[in-house]
């Protein structure tokens, strides 16, 4: 029984040899389609190569800087925060390592980056202008009347635009920030951050690479400082008031004494208002002591903040160009289409073997 079993097994062996061999020879015997239809691919590889774009990349890297060694200006402002002094602190964490990443690919910095104004050839325009027009979308548009006529004018108001041109802001943004813009740190323990952005245009990819790294700069900056800096204009308006008391207290006090003058020693309540005069004085002059130490210091902090992006390598032209090449295009566009025309054989001979 067990020879019987084995003997079956080596017959259906057999078979599935005999099979392949009868596919291969098919296959063989119809060379002349597959090679036919993989000069028609590489063709079309060959097409595919000279109407496929070149693809450009700009890559900025900038370095952050480190919150943790603030020296001795730290010990400074802890002795000045020991003793009562408020001198503003840094605005906190939010925005470093990954939070600053996702800042770099928010909507508001990739959209306040469209709108900043370039001249390309002596004309000014807006990067949102340059995109569309590098992609053919006026093209498209002419027919349309809602369409046609929509400009994206450098550094306009945001607040200002019409709901279609929110809509097509969106769909740009969408469209670079999934495909075209990259923003990582390429090691966690190095604090340097690489910005890369890639299109069809080498003039695109410079522009908005350089265009954002400013635009998030200038908001980074604003928002660590913040608070430092109210702290300063506060501590600044103060000085300013309280120096125009003393002003008022010192001539006030040359007042009282011009009246006063030759005064009989008999009258010492006429001297009471030079008294008051002198008391302002000495009092404003400690408190603004006080306010311009205060100031001095929010000052160094405000400095301690500013800046905190320091860029290390920017986007120089020519950029790196990715361009999709004639001899690989011949060879990827035969192999894959003779490979599946042979596929396609194989699976017809199949099919056609079952219905037997």
């Amino acid at each position: 029984m067990e020879n019987k079993i084995i003997e079956n097994d080596e017959i259906s062996l057999k078979e599935l040899i005999q099979k392949i061999k009868e596919w291969y020879e098919d296959l063989l015997s119809q060379w002349k389609i597959i090679i036919l239809s993989a000069i028609i691919g590489a063709i079309f590889g060959l097409a595919y190569s000279f109407i496929k774009k070149p693809i450009y990349t700009a890559t900025l890297t900038f370095a952050l800087e480190d919150e943790k060694s603030g020296g001795g200006l730290g010990g400074a402002l802890g002795l000045a925060s020991s003793f009562g002094l408020d001198v503003g602190t840094s605005g906190g964490s939010i925005f470093t390592g990954p939070n600053l990443t996702e800042l770099f690919k928010s909507r508001t910095m990739v959209e306040q980056t469209l709108l900043t104004s370039i001249t390309i050839k002596g004309k000014e325009m807006s990067l949102a202008e340059l995109y569309i027009q590098n992609n053919g979308w006026r093209e498209k548009w002419s027919n349309e009347p809602k369409l046609k006529n929509i400009q994206f004018l450098p550094e306009k108001k945001r607040k200002d635009f019409t709901r279609v041109q929110d809509s097509i802001l969106g769909e740009i943004y969408q469209d670079l920030s999934k495909k075209s813009l990259t923003v990582a740190q390429k090691d966690k323990k190095i604090s340097i951050i690489s910005v890369d952005m890639i299109s069809t245009n080498e003039l695109f990819s410079l522009y908005f690479c350089e265009a954002l790294a400013r635009q998030v700069g200038k908001f980074y900056v604003s928002t660590k400082s913040k608070k430092a800096r109210m702290n300063m204009e506060i501590l600044e308006h103060q000085v300013d008031s309280v120096r125009g008391e003393l002003n008022a207290a010192i001539t006030g006090v040359a007042v009282a004494n011009d009246n006063t003058f030759n005064l009989n020693p008999a009258l010492n309540v006429r001297r009471a208002p030079s008294v008051r005069k002198q008391v302002d004085v000495q009092a404003n002059t400690a408190i603004l002591t006080e306010l311009v130490k205060q100031s001095e210091l929010a000052k160094v902090t405000l400095r301690k903040e500013t800046p905190l992006i320091q860029v290390i390598d920017r986007p120089i032209l020519p950029l790196k160009m990715e361009k999709f090449g004639k001899i690989k295009g011949l060879v990827l566009g035969g192999f894959l289409s003779g490979f599946l025309m042979a596929l396609f054989l194989t699976i017809r001979r199949f099919l056609k073997g079952l219905e037997v």
